[in-house]
């Protein structure tokens, strides 16, 4: 017959294994792990709110490559440093073709024109396209079953996108803001944007694309207030290699939608 386990031994052999299951010092537990908030009815992370790029100046810049905003270069008699937007290539230059970087330059030279067919489309109250709608204003975002929202107060835009495979446009479709797809990859929203027109620019300094821009936005949810955003943006119509964005944002406080209106030669 054997002797009974000592209630001592089972308690310490258990002590023994909890221990060994825990991180060694200096590691978190949760290091590993993406971020995982609350979710929708529909089994999406809630990101739901109104989120906001942070550093001052981005939404009015005047020049994507350097980050430059001479509008708002001093607040309250400091200045402002210039946004990092563009975080590859190294040089922080888009990568034009010969031809394209002589357009760009001829888009600059007249980007205060008051003729509205050669300067920002902005002027003329058009839309301004991906990725450009995201350092414009503060990005509200909501979600629906099977979709998710982005949209923007000024210019009334509404980017209604699909978490779904369903058939593209047909190829010679094109849009001022294009079509989007999108999917989870765990706490990353990816969204796949094609069809824009190439009509728009990039900032007011004459940064442009064409028509076979294609556009990979990538939101990392961080935390419950802390997005980083990327966007890959390639068109070999335009660019010798793909070049990419980054910025970080923050959850803001809610705020009521405000109108928010436009008219021609707005930007003068």
């Amino acid at each position: 017959m054997k002797a009974p386990v000592s209630p001592l031994l089972v308690m310490i052999a258990l002590a023994i294994v909890s221990l060994a299951s825990v991180p060694a010092a200096g590691q978190a537990a949760s290091a590993s792990r993406p971020w995982t908030g609350a979710r929708t009815p529909d089994g999406q992370p809630d990101v739901q709110g109104l989120w906001d790029a942070a550093g001052v100046g981005i939404e009015t810049l005047e020049n994507i490559e350097d980050g430059s905003d001479p509008v708002h270069s001093q607040i309250n008699g400091q200045k402002v440093l210039p946004a990092d937007v563009i975080v590859d290539p190294p040089n922080k230059r888009i990568p034009y073709q010969p031809w394209a970087e002589a357009q760009r330059q001829v888009h600059y030279a007249a980007r205060y024109n008051p003729d509205p067919k050669v300067r920002d489309p902005l002027s003329s109250c058009r839309l301004m396209g991906v990725p450009r709608m995201n350092y414009q204003g503060p990005i509200r975002i909501l979600q629906v079953p099977g979709y998710i929202v982005l949209t923007l107060d000024p210019y009334h835009i509404a980017r209604i996108v699909p978490l779904d495979n369903r058939p593209r446009l047909a190829d010679d479709v094109k849009l001022w803001m294009g079509e989007s797809r999108a999917r989870w990859d765990g706490s990353t929203l990816v969204i796949d944007v094609t069809n824009q027109n190439g009509r728009f620019w990039f900032d007011w300094a004459g940064n442009f694309a064409s028509d076979g821009i294609h556009v990979i936005e990538r939101w990392m949810f961080v935390d419950a207030d802390t997005a980083r955003y990327e966007a890959t943006i390639e068109d070999p119509k335009m660019y010798t290699r793909p070049w990419k964005i980054a910025m970080t944002f923050r959850k803001q406080e809610y705020q009521e939608p405000w109108e928010e209106a436009c008219w021609e030669g707005i930007r003068q």
